[in-house]
């Protein structure tokens, strides 16, 4: 069943792709500011799932005098896709945002591939894990892919060619998760170290990506708006810890 599971998870992770059509439809002030709030419910719903089920589901597999290791290496890992395949930022004036679009898909078909795998790990230690590893996912997922459409039209994609290649991108989460599954029918002692890498990856979008953009709101009254949607992602994670525990 975890792979059914998966399967459907990582499909409607895939579909979340399509969200960016609705951007069109915002006017960029109102836009900027659904998108502060969905970036800050989106960093308490990432370090709310690390804390509160990755890593204490972590300790209980592996030790806790293990799980540091991974950890750190999950954020690492997402350290570098972000800097060398994701954001190439262009430097003295002088870039070609065409090749700059291609180069974000690339990236988010690796970043895509990785969530895809992660979510499959998660699965098949329970669904519990699954389901939470789903929704920290799609919560990073909606605000990114309303980002990357932006920058596939800003490159110069038609409407219809940027929503296809970044509904295909999206589908190497579905990989991700064939791959994971693949890989358990010949070991699974590979997947219980999936939770702590996935909860690092976790940190450090949510810590080092998500929340510096809600820094840089300089009116007080939305910043603390945004806190509190930072709360209510932390909070809908601990709500999902007690359902399951009971």
């Amino acid at each position: 069943m975890a792979l059914y599971y998966a399967l459907f998870a990582t499909f409607i992770v895939s579909l979340i792709s399509f969200i960016g059509i609705f951007t069109l439809a915002f006017k960029p002030k109102l836009l900027k500011k659904i998108l502060l709030w969905l970036v800050a419910l989106s960093a308490g719903a990432l370090i709310g799932g690390a804390f509160l089920h990755l890593i204490p589901e972590a300790v209980n597999e592996l030790g806790a005098d293990v799980v540091a290791f991974p950890i750190i290496i999950g954020f690492s890992l997402f350290f570098l896709l972000e800097r060398f395949l994701h954001w190439h930022h262009c430097h003295e004036g002088h870039c070609d945002v065409h090749i700059f679009t291609y180069m974000s898909l690339v990236g988010d078909a690796v970043h895509n591939f990785i969530d895809g795998l992660l979510i499959m790990g998660s699965f098949l230690i329970n669904t519990h894990l699954g389901i939470v590893t789903t929704l920290a996912v799609i919560a990073h997922e909606i605000p990114q892919e309303l980002g990357d459409f932006g920058v596939l039209i800003y490159g110069g994609f038609s409407r219809t060619k940027a929503l296809t290649y970044n509904f295909l991108t999206a589908c190497t989460a579905i990989l991700g998760a064939l791959f994971g599954y693949l890989l358990s029918t010949v070991s699974q002692t590979f997947i219980p170290w999936l939770l702590p890498v996935a909860a690092g990856g976790f940190l450090y979008i949510g810590a080092s990506d998500l929340i510096p953009e809600l820094h840089k709101e300089p009116d007080t009254k939305k910043a603390f708006l945004s806190f509190v949607f930072f709360g209510v992602g932390i909070l809908s994670m601990w709500a999902i810890k007690l359902f399951f525990e009971h």
